[in-house]
């Protein structure tokens, strides 16, 4: 049974999806380096930057900010490009998605 009074348990809809790509980037080497080279994030760094508060952004919008990017990791992890494009304008937008 899950306690929902602990977030750690209990991540965001955004924060899985940051989990999930950031996953799917690490069996990606190309994918990895680019990030890599367009953040400024060491790759040794990623396991950190998974518990900051710029995680969900900077991965999300990794992926959201570039379409064949986007599609390849939909096509692999079976996730609807909406789903990506709606998690992105609630970290852009502090929530205020309609």
């Amino acid at each position: 049974m899950q306690n929902f009074a602990d977030p750690s348990e209990n991540p965001s809809r955004e924060h899985a999806l940051a989990v999930e790509i950031l996953v799917w980037l690490s069996g990606e080497p190309e994918l990895l380096n680019r990030f890599s080279a367009l953040t400024g994030i060491n790759i040794g760094e990623l396991r950190a930057l998974s518990q900051s508060p710029g995680f969900e952004s900077a991965m999300i919008g990794f992926i959201a900010g570039h379409e064949p990017t986007l599609m390849a990791f939909c096509h692999d992890c079976k996730v609807k490009p909406e789903t990506v494009s709606y998690a992105w304008q609630k970290l852009e937008y502090g929530g205020q998605v309609d």
